[in-house]
């Protein structure tokens, strides 16, 4: 079931299921969603520090009873993620996931670490979800502001994504519904009850600041753990920060082109400025000649 569209008035809340985040970009997040005539609610855990830990916002306790309030509360049409960092993994098991199915589906937006809530909810509701750039990042800015928020705002229309320096890798077209993220989140999350497999998908994978080494573990470790088993197309986003992108290219050709599936190299999301937004859990038609992705409701 699509959750559904915003519309001015209604109220987004905003939360921290990972990493701190400073209150200059909270106020460009909240800044950015009034704009769009949106009221709101900045949960606790956005400006909380874990008491040990400074990588984290706010307790475990905390950012799950954040994340399950935001979820059930009636007047909350949409909880965005303010940033990524690490943590979620930390607090899904604490989630009141018997309240969030009861509440039904809602919008939800985030990326990076919060790959694995998107797997969560999929579990747990089915349904898409909507990985973008979020809003309290450094990488927000007008391009993936407006991506963002025409998925938020029209979640049910069809979509053609593709990036400006979208290109073919492997040719042919590919139906399925969309998995994936963040490639470390999607390794870490090997035998965990959440865990999607991409067969019958277009899996999407980018990640950020990992060497070349590390991006070839990782994804051996998807293909020994059978992850990648029966996937109809691959579009992969960046990979900023990662070393020479010729290298991570070669790489995951050589470790992905054995699938022999459409393959686009590019399509425009992940971590950088002018990202764009796409659903997870959505019916979509990868079109690897044409270097772009088609998304459906």
């Amino acid at each position: 079931m699509t959750p559904r569209a915003l519309q001015p008035g209604d109220t987004v809340a905003l939360v921290a299921p990972s990493g701190p985040i400073s209150g200059e970009l909270v106020d460009q997040a909240v800044t950015a969603f009034t704009a769009w005539g949106l009221r709101v609610d900045v949960f606790d855990g956005v400006r909380a520090r874990h008491p040990r830990y400074p990588y984290l916002a706010g307790t475990d306790e905390q950012r799950a009873a954040d994340f399950t309030s935001a979820w059930t509360r009636d007047d909350v049409a949409a909880v965005v993620a303010a940033r990524g960092g690490y943590g979620a993994q930390r607090m899904i098991d604490l989630v009141d996931w018997d309240a969030v199915r009861a509440a039904g589906p809602k919008l939800f937006a985030g990326s990076s670490d919060i790959t694995a809530l998107h797997a969560a909810l999929a579990h747990h509701l089915g349904g898409p979800t909507v990985f973008s750039t979020m809003p309290a990042s450094a990488h927000f800015d007008s391009v993936a502001a407006e991506s963002l928020r025409e998925a938020l705002f029209h979640p049910a229309a069809t979509r053609t994504i593709r990036g400006p320096d979208a290109r073919t890798l492997l040719g042919g077209t590919a139906t399925g519904h969309t998995v994936g993220g963040n490639l470390s989140l999607l390794a870490a999350s090997a035998g965990t009850p959440e865990q999607q497999h991409a067969a019958g998908a277009i899996a999407l994978l980018e990640d950020v600041g990992e060497e070349v080494y590390r991006i070839d573990r990782m994804l051996t470790q998807l293909l020994r753990s059978d992850w990648f088993d029966g996937v109809a197309g691959i579009a992969l986003g960046s990979w900023a920060e990662c070393g020479d992108p010729r290298e991570v290219e070669a790489l995951l050709l050589e470790r992905l082109g054995h699938l022999d599936v459409p393959m686009v190299w590019e399509l425009g999301f992940g971590h950088h400025r002018g990202a764009l937004t796409l659903p997870l859990g959505a019916p979509a038609e990868l079109d690897a000649d044409a270097a772009h992705l088609v998304v459906h409701p």
